[in-house]
């Protein structure tokens, strides 16, 4: 432990590798030693600025997040890569791996690209995203990037931790209203509608009049800072640079009001309820009471003759009787 705590703060990939695999471990024996190491590197973390990217499939996530790493190591950054992919039902493994679709950033040595599968989260994050920003941070990195499997209404979850939440957008592509939808601009702290160029610069620029339109009926959700809407290309890399000015100056804009470190907080005690709600569920499953009331629960419920709230309640009956 040790050994793996001082090559994570030296900025030794493999240790960081080896530690994010070791919070990631679904192992209940490698559970000590995964709280233990957060424990260890907690006073070096906290510097990064955290930034979600998050948008509906096919908005360009990746390709937006190589062209806007690769602009911000030639600054002098160390950027991580949390690339939240979908998980095979078969193997629980991610699907698209996020190494292969950022070629050019994964290669660079400033640079750390993480692919961590969702499973079975809610959310738009892994179960260990958080420990494995922290992990990041005490190896140095000052930016970190959490790209989300998409737009929905339970991908919210992910503003619970990070700092900045980008939401990209498409150009006419019904977007206008789908961002409309609860959730969606609620949550946003930078709007950026993509593949603003050729033919579809001036669809992009409609687009993003439309969703800054929309803003304005919303209640402002932080007093210090008012969303902003801008279009880019990924592609070309025009409107990057300012995409990363409006998410640097929204958090200048907490830090000048003094409340980042109260939100960071904050969403702490959010992350440890969550903890405490997923190991609750898992005692719950792994109960044998649970285990023997079931079979009968679940042919009940395939026959019929009985509905989910009854068979609910019967099994929390038996897991408190035990």
């Amino acid at each position: 432990m040790d050994e793996l705590a001082e090559g994570l703060l030296g900025g030794d990939r493999t240790a960081l590798a080896r530690a994010i695999t070791l919070v990631e471990s679904r192992r209940e024996a490698d559970a000590p030693a995964a709280r233990a190491l957060v424990e260890r590197v907690l006073p070096h973390t906290g510097g990064a600025h955290r930034v979600a990217i998050s948008g509906v499939p096919g908005a360009g996530k990746s390709t937006l997040i190589e062209a806007l790493g690769l602009q911000l190591v030639e600054r002098g950054h160390r950027v991580a890569v949390l690339a939240i992919d979908p998980s095979s039902t078969l193997s629980g493994g991610s699907i698209l791996g996020d190494k292969s679709r950022m070629e050019q950033l994964a290669r660079r040595p400033e640079a750390f690209l993480r692919p961590s599968p969702r499973a079975a989260t809610l959310g738009g994050v892994a179960k260990r995203t958080r420990e494995a920003m922290l992990l990041l941070e005490a190896a140095g990195h000052d930016v970190v990037l959490v790209e989300t499997v998409g737009v929905g209404q339970s991908e919210t979850a992910a503003r619970g931790l990070v700092d900045t939440f980008v939401v990209l957008l498409l150009p006419g592509a019904g977007d206008e209203l789908q961002g409309i939808k609860k959730g969606i601009l609620e949550v946003a702290d930078v709007l950026a509608v993509n593949k603003a160029d050729g033919e579809r610069e001036a669809l992009a620029r409609a687009a993003a009049g439309d969703h800054a339109a929309a803003l304005r009926y919303l209640s402002a959700r932080d007093a210090e800072w008012t969303p902003r809407t801008l279009t880019c290309s990924a592609t070309t890399g025009a409107g990057i640079e300012d995409l990363w000015e409006a998410a640097r100056a929204h958090r200048q804009a907490l830090l000048d009001a003094g409340v980042l470190e109260a939100r960071r907080r904050a969403q702490a005690k959010e992350w440890m309820w969550s903890l405490v709600e997923e190991r609750r569920v898992a005692e719950f499953r792994d109960s044998k009471a649970v285990a023997e009331s079931l079979p009968g629960a679940l042919e009940r419920l395939e026959s019929g003759v009985s509905d989910a709230a009854t068979e609910a309640d019967a099994l929390l009956d038996a897991y408190r009787r035990a």
